[in-house]
């Protein structure tokens, strides 16, 4: 018989498969804050690797997915991920000691300030940037899509991209996605599918990493029934994400930011207070 517990959590793993898709942001903003309440026994460590195990199967399941859909920026993939990679080992290493009574309450106002952003102005960006690269692409429905951007900007921007992706166990797609949008000119439909790709590729690297470690060992069956659950949801993410209009998808995504950083920000009595008080 299949535990109560692992089909919670694989239909739990299919919704977050299912929204981390279509936005292109891997579904790890759920997962943190969720599993942050649900085991309050956790340490930032185990729930960062949790969450990147089950973010590493949508994003490569999302991925197939654009793929056969033509929406994936198949020649920068590579070169982001390879950048990002030195960032990803540098995240893990600060999740074994993160403090989240500190960095959470950070990080909630650098979201708040993008999903302002993006709420507020996502139609103001430039459409003629200029750069070292160009980019043409037709998907599978005859869309066609053309775009430039600084590379140096794309390279140093996955790096830090890498560092967030890994220290707070939410895949990065949250900030590349914006990142891809507005500084590196990508039509939004590309960028959701674009970041999935990168984001396979960094989340599987801090998967393995975190593997090593051993941060598996005492809640492998709940990881792999919602790491299956985002397998079965991703497919689907990526089929609605064709019905609905590239700017509403930007304003999606700064709704779930904006989710992420109230969690964040917002005292929730699961961080460890800092010494002295």
């Amino acid at each position: 018989m299949i535990p109560w517990d692992a089909l919670a959590m694989f239909a739990f793993g299919a919704g977050v498969g299912a929204i981390g898709t279509m936005v292109g942001v891997g579904g790890g903003f759920l997962i943190v804050p969720v599993i942050a309440l649900l085991e309050p026994s956790w340490q930032p460590r185990a729930i960062t690797a949790y969450s990147l195990a089950v973010v590493c199967a949508n994003a490569c399941s999302g991925t197939f997915a654009y793929l056969r859909q033509g929406r994936v920026d198949r020649r920068s993939v590579a070169v982001f991920a390879l950048a990002a990679i030195p960032g990803v080992l540098l995240g893990v290493l600060g999740a074994n000691a993160l403090d989240r009574g500190w960095f959470d309450p950070l990080f909630g106002v650098l979201l708040a300030a993008m999903a302002a952003w993006l709420a507020i102005a996502p139609e103001r960006r430039p459409q003629n940037i200029g750069g070292s690269a160009v980019r043409e692409l037709v998907d599978a429905h005859g869309t066609r899509y053309r775009w430039s951007f600084d590379m140096r900007l794309g390279l140093a921007g996955s790096a830090v991209v890498g560092v967030v992706s890994a220290l707070f166990g939410i895949g990065g797609g949250p900030v590349q996605v914006p990142f891809l949008v507005t500084l590196l000119n990508y039509p939004e439909h590309v960028a959701t599918a674009t970041s999935h790709g990168v984001l396979a590729i960094t989340s599987l690297v801090a998967m393995l990493v975190h593997a090593a470690q051993g941060d598996y060992r005492g809640d492998l069956a709940l990881t792999l029934a919602t790491a299956a659950g985002a397998l079965a949801g991703a497919p689907l993410g990526a089929r609605l994400s064709r019905h609905v209009p590239g700017k509403a998808l930007i304003r999606i995504l700064a709704g779930m930011l904006a989710f992420i950083a109230v969690r964040l920000i917002a005292p929730h009595g699961q961080h460890p207070r800092p010494s002295g008080e």
